[in-house]
């Protein structure tokens, strides 16, 4: 399984939001080379909630409950979307800066490129967000 970071500004749909629901359908995805990432998600894979604007920072954890499919909404095939599934808040949450200063995960497209809103994360990406939020061993 494969691990992705999806941004998303909490006032809009947060985290929180996920949980509440259980399930949503993750659209909006524009930007090429984020759509690029996003029709590479596989169902069962995990995806790390990150919180734009004042927050800044990763905070769940959610898994993929489908495979990328054309989003019913546009007339633009190459529109994809994702259904998504809420797992677990982490522990502590993972700010930017913490990707900004720590070596692993300074090479994240979330640092490099931090436009897009969706990113992969490597298995060594994953496992440092992992140990940086406070889950030792995995999830």
């Amino acid at each position: 399984m494969s691990a992705f970071l999806f941004k998303t500004e909490p006032g809009t749909y947060s985290f929180d939001d996920l949980v509440r629901d259980k399930t949503t359908t993750w659209d909006g995805v524009s930007n090429p080379v984020a759509l690029k990432h996003l029709g590479q998600v596989k169902k069962g894979d995990t995806i790390a909630i990150y919180h734009t604007g004042d927050e800044k920072q990763v905070v769940g954890l959610a898994t993929a409950a489908s495979d990328p499919f054309p989003d019913p909404k546009q007339d633009n095939p190459k529109r994809l979307v994702v259904k998504l599934k809420a797992e677990k808040a982490l522990p502590f949450a993972v700010p930017l800066s913490a990707f900004r200063a720590d070596d692993i995960l300074a090479t994240t497209e979330l640092v490099r490129l931090p436009r897009l809103s969706i990113v992969p994360l490597t298995k060594a990406h994953f496992t440092r967000l992992l140990e940086r939020a406070g889950i030792k061993g995995g999830r």
